[in-house]
């Protein structure tokens, strides 16, 4: 069993900043990338930014030049520094995790989501 736990959310007004942490527990073996991804109201999930075990980065073109992902490798955590916050990055905020916990066999696995307020 994994889990993956998010922190950080929270209301901010526009042009602020907010940093959220994802922590990954349990049977893994070993992580080859995680990521954010967010959900508005009626909009469907979509890929913020992703980070591979080796620190390659992929940031959506809403959000480069504004958003930073990072990893700790040793402490299964994933961090999403967020500055400039505009009113449309307001959603909930998904931490995803790809990973093997068996050698051959490998999963992907959600956190619970935790919600970004930006107001203007």
């Amino acid at each position: 069993q994994v889990q993956l736990v998010e922190s950080g959310g929270g209301l901010v007004q526009a042009g602020g900043s907010l940093r959220l942490s994802c922590v990954a527990s349990g049977s893994i073996l070993s992580i080859v990338a995680m990521g954010w991804h967010r959900q508005a109201p009626g909009n469907q999930r979509e890929l913020v930014a992703s980070i591979t075990s080796g620190h390659s980065t992929n940031y959506a073109d809403a959000v480069k030049g504004r958003f930073t992902i990072s990893r700790d490798n040793a402490q299964n955590t994933v961090y999403l520094q967020m500055n400039t916050l505009k009113p449309e990055d307001t959603a909930v905020y998904y931490c995803k995790a790809r990973l093997y916990t068996d050698p051959g066999v490998w999963d992907d696995d959600w956190g619970q989501g935790t919600q970004v307020t930006v107001s203007s």
